[in-house]
């Protein structure tokens, strides 16, 4: 049997802690501190954002084609619009397109290759459409019929937009926009002579833009009129900036008819795009547009504040 030996524990011997003790309640805190969260230093208000930039507008009269009307031609165009806007705005510019309606109504028989239906009744109205022209041109005569009545609805649409800086035309919306931009130039002398033209409307054109010449005009497969009576609008030739477009696969508009406006145009930018007899509206040659506009319109009228 083992023993166990049992070792003594030494006693631990605890020494009071004399605390002095605080009255209660204290007369006062001034024995105790509080901690206090650190100021925080005042905000420094945001600036204001600066005002937007004040915009130019840059109004471009838009001339459809034969047989289109202004609501058809800015349908197709809408692309185009939408485009120019947004790539003009960064650089202070706001493009207004303004789309009028030619004055003569047209008749299905008025349309190029017309073929009327040989068990139709001779005596029977022709169905109404929605398709408008600049002038007609008689074959017979070569006559530009009612082309005075086309260009005083330009006037009247220049006059209800305050002035405009340029022009844009399609097909004989782009002939027309031709016309307009050679007859507003200050330095071509009106012929005196009076035909069925007359040339009131050119007065009537240039008093609308307040006697101003236009900046730019932009045609989309145009052509020279070959009237010998308007000739002296192309005589000495356009001095007005244009960007002409030309469809290397227009069949209505053949290549050597626009041509032959470029060539009477002083110093024009000419582009061939890959199509037929229509306003290419895909970003590649929209931009070429863009670029032109911007280059014309770097001092253009009053600026508008939004």
């Amino acid at each position: 049997m083992r023993l166990a030996f049992l070792l003594p524990v030494p006693r631990l011997r605890y020494l009071p802690v004399h605390t002095p003790l605080l009255p209660w309640p204290p007369s006062s805190f001034s024995h105790y501190t509080m901690a206090t969260p650190a100021a925080r230093p005042p905000k420094t208000p945001k600036p204001p954002k600066p005002p937007a930039p004040a915009k130019r507008e840059v109004k471009i009269l838009m001339l459809h084609g034969y047989t289109q009307s202004g609501p058809v031609f800015h349908g197709r165009t809408r692309a185009l619009e939408k485009i120019l806007i947004k790539s003009l705005e960064p650089f202070g510019l706001a493009p207004v397109l303004i789309y009028p309606t030619g004055p003569k109504h047209l008749r299905p028989s008025d349309f190029p290759g017309f073929v009327p239906n040989e068990d139709a009744d001779p005596n029977a109205e022709e169905e109404e459409t929605d398709s408008w022209a600049w002038w007609r041109h008689d074959f017979a005569t070569g006559e530009y019929r009612f082309l005075p009545e086309g260009m005083a609805t330009m006037a009247a649409a220049i006059r209800e937009a305050n002035g405009i800086d340029g022009v844009l035309g399609f097909s004989q919306g782009g002939c027309a926009a031709s016309l307009l931009a050679a007859a507003m130039e200050k330095d071509r002398i009106v012929p005196d002579a009076t035909n069925a033209y007359g040339w009131d409307w050119v007065e009537e054109v240039r008093a609308a833009n307040d006697h101003k010449p236009l900046r730019f005009a932009v045609i989309y497969s145009g052509f020279l009129p070959t009237i010998e009576e308007l000739q002296w609008l192309y005589t000495p030739a356009i001095s007005t900036p244009t960007l002409q477009f030309i469809g290397g696969l227009d069949t209505v508009v053949d290549e050597s008819r626009s041509q032959a406006l470029a060539d009477h145009s002083q110093e024009p930018s000419v582009l061939t795009h890959p199509g037929g007899h229509f306003v290419p509206v895909k970003k590649e040659w929209v931009l070429p547009l863009v670029a032109f506009v911007k280059k014309h319109s770097e001092e253009a009228a009053p600026k508008i504040e939004e």
